[in-house]
């Protein structure tokens, strides 16, 4: 069961659950070729990453000429193909928000993809976001590669036009990662396509939480942590909002936030002019093994998002027992249940928000310990990545007609 994984940045320090996802699927004896369009630049602080670096090969990684090679031999060796694909590369342009050259440079994308699966022998490709990256193997599949599927996340993918209901169409299959992202695929696929449409989870390793202290935060604690790139989505200019209104309280906290983005400069100006220097930090891009010590360092995870999918980062924070206050989004309320392993609000509300925050930090340590082991039960009941892994098995090798590895 050969696979390629198809990806636009990879490895990315945004993405470790794609990562985690591959190195599961081949502790189940898959052999999984990693390709992606770009994904050689920016930080990688963690040491995983770095190796998987050096496993995945770029389509990008020396500019765009050496597309022209495989696409001018697709078209001299395989001419009517070509065609159809260019055809439905100018379908695609009309459906989407780029212009037909975009969709011109993701067939030739797709030209040089066809060859190294062909060159490897992969029988199925599996790309992850429902963006450019599927019509590239869509492409490729018309121009006579391997069956595809894709994994959706959002809410990019739902909020602007990409074609998913074709994309969906010609896969084998297409996977959402929540019942809501399940919801979002129905709404933008045909009736007689939604069997195509499966639900597998983003997992957690049993490494990540399985020596993480029993009583979780210490009972005096007064950290929060939010982790995720800072930018628009996340919410984190409303959290430090909600922070300075806490401090005109003379509300005692601590907050942390984890990760870099392009909105960290107006961050830091808002810390500034809210007078939180000496409350609010900005740690920038930190690996897992830093994510990990921040979390079990802090009373709660707090993630105020405007747009999700289900972050991952919730997931592991409820691995290690911390409760989490998040929002009403995307899959969000499918994993956190207000009252019983955190605390869910309207997003947009500082006052809310505010209000939360300082219902978690004045609990107890015993209120947080059984708050936090029910995070901990349910997402280890949902997230397991080594379950989900064998799902995923399960439907590439339903797609290919093969049986599944002796360790599925």
């Amino acid at each position: 069961m050969k696979i390629a994984y198809f990806i636009n940045h990879y490895p990315k320090v945004s993405h470790s659950f794609i990562r985690r996802e591959i190195l599961a699927l081949e502790r189940l004896g898959m052999h999984i070729e990693r390709i992606a369009l770009r994904g050689w630049e920016g930080p990688l602080p963690d040491g995983e990453d770095l190796q998987e670096r050096q496993r995945t090969r770029y389509v990008l990684q020396r500019g765009g000429w050496p597309l022209l090679l495989p696409a001018l031999g697709t078209l001299l060796s395989s001419p009517r193909r070509f065609l159809q694909a260019l055809g439905l590369a100018r379908r695609m342009s009309k459906e989407s928000g780029r212009s037909l050259p975009y969709h011109i440079v993701y067939l030739a994308e797709a030209c040089r993809l066809l060859s190294w699966t062909s060159a490897a022998g992969v029988r199925h490709v599996h790309a992850h976001f429902g963006t450019n990256s599927v019509e590239v193997v869509m492409l490729a599949r018309v121009l006579g590669g391997p069956h595809y599927s894709f994994t959706v996340h959002g809410p990019e993918e739902f909020l602007s036009p990409m074609a998913l209901e074709e994309k969906v169409h010609r896969s084998s299959f297409a996977v959402a990662i929540s019942a809501h992202g399940c919801s979002q695929l129905f709404y933008r696929t045909r009736f007689e396509d939604w069997p195509k449409v499966k639900q597998v989870h983003c997992g957690i390793e049993r490494g990540f939480y399985a020596d993480a202290p029993v009583d979780g935060s210490e009972d005096g604690s007064n950290r929060l942590v939010c982790v995720g790139r800072l930018c628009e989505a996340k919410g984190q200019l409303l959290l430090v909002d909600a922070a300075a209104a806490l401090a005109a309280r003379g509300v005692d906290f601590e907050l942390v936030l984890a990760g870099d983005g392009p909105l960290r400069a107006q961050l830091e100006a808002l810390i500034r002019t809210k007078g939180l220097a000496g409350r609010v930090s900005i740690t920038g891009w930190i690996s897992s093994a830093e994510v990990r010590a921040q979390i079990l360092r802090a009373r709660a995870l707090v993630l105020p998002s405007f747009a999700e999918g289900l972050p991952v980062v919730i997931m592991e924070a409820m691995s290690l027992r911390r409760p989490v206050i998040s929002t009403y989004i995307g899959g969000i309320p499918e994993l956190v249940r207000d009252g019983e392993n955190g605390w869910l609000i309207p997003a947009g509300s500082i006052e809310e928000l505010a209000a939360a925050i300082q219902d978690c930090l004045s609990r107890s340590g015993e209120e947080l310990r059984r708050l936090g082991a029910a995070a901990q039960e349910r997402v280890i009941a949902r997230h397991d990545i080594d379950t989900e892994a064998r799902k995923l098995a399960a439907l590439f090798a339903e797609a290919m007609g093969s049986a599944l590895p002796e360790r599925c």
